[in-house]
């Protein structure tokens, strides 16, 4: 299973790959070619096994469209939540549409998880093959979102490393993949499962691992002392400006004096942390609110503060979507009637969705830079049902035509985020140019 597939994936709804087999598992029929066929048989590859013919070997399509669905949604974020604000991240507390893609991607990681480690023969193997999958997609990470590249309107590119960003989407991504990994890998039991209480008790070390990653999560966000902090930005003449955040307070859940920006400044630096944070959209922070716009006369000193969006603390709740992703999978493998597998998604998903309008009421708001209780409830709920009604139309349904483009961008979910969500492509064609850098084609087109 190669690093791609973190996000990519190679999932199927019943048959999956051995994470420590190095050999091919080609099913005869959707192979290279039908059963009988002597020179399919003979084009082979040395070390393929042949499966027998089986409707279970059949690829997941509805996971690959729901991935390419979430790809789809990130680009519509990217290039046009500027200007439609109901699309964009929310500027704190509060959920928009673009607050759903990170979630749903590590979502959709839990669900391919589940049907990748279905069989594990060596589990000191295959925890550390994780590990190494892991660290590839933080290095990847690292390269594309550290700073390295100075976007579309620069053609140079190096980063310092006394600034570089440490933690980022792919980073997140591979922390999750590798603790739910690690969860699948040793934390499950030998109990037969012909019910829902079974698959709970089957899997109930790693319900309990999400537990404790909740209940550690809550008593440091709302427990931590977070003391007045100070931070420097370029001024005018290139000369730094310093700025005081008064703080002095625990539990609180606002942009200055939360502990999930706390930890994130006293462990990787502020000065690695993302220079443009969201809140700076905020009523307080912006004049267009909740656009970008110049600094209100009375804005408060933290404004203009780093803060990362994937920070820390923060990604330990998105290792709990993860874990509940990975549950989503475990009722594919053991559940192969659609009634019982929609039955067993909707109940946790609309579960997950009232607890989340319970806690957000309570006044635990639904809070994406914080990566809330209520906002990992929430996402995830309608992670579920989303894949529910794409699984009733694709696989129960066999709609595959009207989806065609979202599988394939879901079947190449990570060269396309990388080539377009990272601005590789555009800072490549730019490359090229007539004369002068600014003569290029997306300078031309508008871009």
């Amino acid at each position: 299973m190669a690093m791609y597939e973190l996000i990519k994936g190679d999932d199927h709804s019943a048959v999956a790959t051995d994470p420590n087999n190095d050999h091919l598992a080609i099913p005869i029929e959707d192979g290279h070619g039908k059963s009988g066929d002597n020179k399919s048989l003979k084009s082979l590859p040395t070390g393929a096994i042949l499966l027998p013919p089986s409707p279970e070997s059949k690829r997941l399509v509805s996971l690959d469209v729901f991935r390419g669905l979430t790809v789809a949604l990130m680009i519509l974020v990217d290039d046009a939540g500027g200007f439609f604000p109901a699309i964009n991240h929310s500027p704190w507390d509060g959920v928009t549409f673009g607050d759903f893609v990170m979630p749903f991607f590590l979502f959709i990681v839990g669900v391919a998880l589940g049907l990748a480690y279905k069989r594990v023969s060596d589990r000191v193997v295959a925890t550390r093959k994780a590990i190494l999958r892991a660290l590839k997609l933080c290095i990847l990470g690292l390269v594309l979102q550290g700073g390295y590249f100075h976007g579309i309107h620069n053609l140079t590119y190096g980063v310092d490393i006394v600034h570089i960003r440490w933690m980022g989407i792919l980073q997140r991504i591979g922390i999750a993949y590798l603790l739910a990994a690690v969860c699948e890998i040793w934390f499950r039991s030998d109990d037969e499962v012909d019910s829902g209480y079974s698959l709970l008790r089957r899997y109930r070390f790693q319900l309990l691992v999400g537990l404790t990653l909740t209940i550690f999560y809550t008593i440091l966000l709302y427990g931590l002392y977070v003391p007045d902090w100070e931070y420097q930005i370029p001024g005018e003449s290139s000369a730094l400006k310093t700025f005081s955040v008064n703080c002095g307070v625990r539990g609180d859940t606002g942009p200055a004096c939360n502990a999930v920006g706390m930890i994130d400044r006293k462990i990787l630096g502020i000065q690695h942390l993302y220079r443009r944070p969201v809140y700076e959209r905020t009523e307080e922070c912006s004049i267009n609110s909740p656009e970008n716009g110049p600094l209100p006369p009375d804005a408060p000193s933290w404004c203009q503060a780093p803060f990362d969006p994937e920070g820390l603390l923060s990604s330990v709740m998105a290792i709990v979507t993860c874990l509940i992703g990975l549950q989503f999978g475990h009722v594919i493998v053991h559940f192969k009637d659609h009634r019982d597998r929609i039955f067993h998604w909707l109940i946790p998903s609309f579960s997950l969705l009232a607890l989340a309008f319970a806690l957000d009421f309570f006044g635990v708001h639904m809070n994406k830079p914080l990566y809330s209780l209520s906002y990992t409830c929430v996402t995830a709920g309608a992670a579920g049902l989303l894949f529910v009604g794409i699984y009733v139309l694709v696989d129960v349904y066999g709609y595959r035509r009207p989806t065609f483009a979202m599988e394939w961008m879901g079947m190449h979910a990570l060269s396309i985020y990388i080539l377009i969500a990272c601005n590789i492509l555009p800072v490549f064609i730019q490359g090229f140019y007539w004369k002068d850098p600014q003569n290029n084609l997306l300078t031309a087109i508008g871009i």
